[in-house]
C-alpha cells in the first residue's frame, strides 16, 4: 500500500530527537525558543510562540484577544472542524460562510454578507496550503470599521476585526511576496504528523499586528497563558536560586516541548528541499490529468499566490457523491491510500445538530463531493506517483465507463 501522508522521519531527525534526549532537557526549553526564533525568520513575522497544537494556539489567543460570549467569528464551512471547536469553546458563535467558486477557499462576498456589528474575528483557512485572498479581506474589515464595536484595549486599539489566519495548511505559501506567517495580523499553523512541517504533534501562533503593539510584550504575555499563568517556565527558573514563581492567572497547559521541537528544526533546516519535491509531484500530476475530460485539476499558483504544496485536491467532473465514494474505494484496491478534505461542517452530526444546513452551502457540497486528495510528500519516488496515477484512472474508468 502506497500511505497516503507519512512524516519524513529519517536518521537526521533520529539524531537530533536522541540529542534532545540525552541533553537533558526534554520540556520548553533551548530548543524550542529556537524553532520560534527560526519561524520568525522564516515567515517573517514579528513573534513566533510555540504550542502544542494548533487547536490550543487558535484557541488560547482568541481568548487573549478577549472573544466571548455573544462575539461572532467569521470561518468557511469548508475546513477542518478545529476551525469552528475552537470558537465555540470561547463561547462565540461561528458564523460558518461557502466557498468561492474559483478554488477552495472563503467566499469574500459571502464574508461580506456576514459581518455584523458583533463580529470580532474572520478565520480565513487557507485549504490545501493555497492563501487566501488577504488583501480583500483587508479592504472589508477597513470598510466595516465604523461598524466595529470593541470590547476591550486590544480590540479599541486595533479599531477593526481581527484577521486571524488558519494556515495548518499553509506553512511556507507565498502571497504577494510575504510567507504566511507575516500576511494577518495573527496566524496559526499545525505541525501535526500529516503536515508538510511536522513536530510529531504541534503548532505555532504568528504574531504580526500594527507596529503600534509590542510584539516583545505580546510573546511574554503568551507564553505565560500556555504554562498556566505562571510567571516563568522550567527554563528561567534553572538559573541559580530563582526558584520562586508567581500564577499570574488561570492559564493553559499547551506548550511544546523540546523533544517536538528537534523534530521541527530538522524540518525547517530542510523546507525548501521538501517544498520543491512536493512541486515536481504536483506538475506530474498536473500533466497526467489535463487532457482528462473528466478530471478537474486544482489551483495551486497564479501571479499573485503559491501554494505550499501540501494538499492535490483532484476533482472529478459530473459524479455524484456516491460515484466519487467508489472511485475511492476502486484506488485503495489497487494499493493506494487517498483522502478527502474536507467534508463541510455541516455534513457532521455536532454542527447539524447546532442547526447548520449543508443546503446552504452549495458551493462546498459541490467541491466536496467530488474531491479526492492524492498522496504527496518527500518520500514518494517517481515510481509511486505513476501508481498513483495510473491507479486513479483506471479506478474512474471503471465506475465511470
Amino acid at each position: 500500500m502506497i500511505p497516503f501522508s507519512p512524516p519524513r522521519i529519517d536518521q537526521r531527525v533520529l539524531d537530533e530527537v536522541n540529542a534532545a534526549l540525552l541533553s537533558g532537557w526534554i520540556t520548553t526549553g533551548p530548543r524550542t525558543k529556537l524553532f520560534e526564533k527560526k519561524i520568525t525568520e522564516y515567515c517573517g513575522c514579528k513573534s513566533t510562540v510555540a504550542v502544542n497544537s494548533w487547536t490550543a494556539g487558535m484557541e488560547v489567543f482568541l481568548r487573549w484577544w478577549g472573544i466571548g460570549a455573544g462575539d461572532e467569528v467569521i470561518i468557511p464551512v469548508y475546513t477542518y472542524c478545529a476551525s469552528a471547536n475552537v470558537v465555540l469553546h470561547t463561547g462565540a458563535k461561528a458564523i460558518m460562510v461557502d466557498i468561492g467558486s474559483d478554488d477552495f477557499n472563503i467566499s469574500i462576498a459571502k464574508i461580506r454578507a456576514a459581518i455584523t456589528p458583533r463580529t470580532k474575528v474572520i478565520m480565513p483557512v487557507d485549504i490545501s496550503g493555497f492563501p487566501c485572498d488577504y488583501d480583500a479581506i483587508y479592504e472589508l474589515v477597513e470598510e466595516f470599521k465604523g461598524e466595529f464595536i470593541p470590547s476591550n484595549e486590544k480590540q479599541e486599539k486595533l479599531g477593526r476585526i481581527l484577521i486571524a489566519a488558519d494556515a495548518a495548511h499553509s506553512f511556507g505559501a507565498d502571497y504577494k511576496g510575504k510567507k504566511s506567517g507575516a500576511i494577518a495580523d495573527a496566524t496559526c499553523f499545525s505541525f501535526h504528523a500529516v503536515k508538510n512541517l511536522t513536530t510529531a504533534e504541534g503548532g505555532a501562533v504568528c504574531f504580526n499586528l500594527p507596529d503600534d503593539f509590542d510584539h516583545e510584550e505580546i510573546y511574554k504575555e503568551f507564553c505565560i497563558k500556555i504554562l498556566h499563568g505562571q510567571s516563568k517556565d522550567a527554563l528561567a527558573k534553572t538559573v541559580k536560586g530563582a526558584w520562586r514563581y508567581d500564577v499570574l492567572e488561570p492559564g493553559y497547559k499547551c506548550n511544546m516541548t523540546d523533544i517536538q521541537a528537534a523534530i521541527g528544526l530538522v524540518e525547517l533546516e530542510r523546507y525548501d528541499e521538501n517544498l520543491s519535491r512536493r512541486k515536481t509531484i504536483f506538475q506530474t500530476y498536473d500533466a497526467a490529468f489535463k487532457n482528462e475530460s473528466w478530471a478537474i485539476t486544482p489551483k495551486y499558483i497564479d501571479t499573485e499566490k503559491e501554494t505550499c504544496y501540501h494538499l492535490y485536491l483532484l476533482r472529478i467532473a459530473n459524479v455524484s457523491e456516491l460515484q466519487r465514494d467508489a472511485i475511492i474505494q476502486e484506488i485503495f484496491e489497487e494499493d493506494v491510500a487517498v483522502n478527502v478534505h474536507f467534508q463541510p461542517l455541516p455534513l457532521l452530526t455536532a454542527y447539524k445538530s447546532l442547526g447548520y444546513s449543508i443546503d446552504d452551502y452549495p458551493e462546498a457540497y459541490l467541491k466536496y463531493a467530488s474531491e479526492i486528495s492524492l498522496p504527496v510528500y518527500f518520500n514518494l519516488t517517481d515510481e509511486q506517483v505513476q501508481t498513483v496515477i495510473a491507479a486513479v484512472k483506471k479506478s474512474v474508468k471503471k465506475v465511470l465507463g
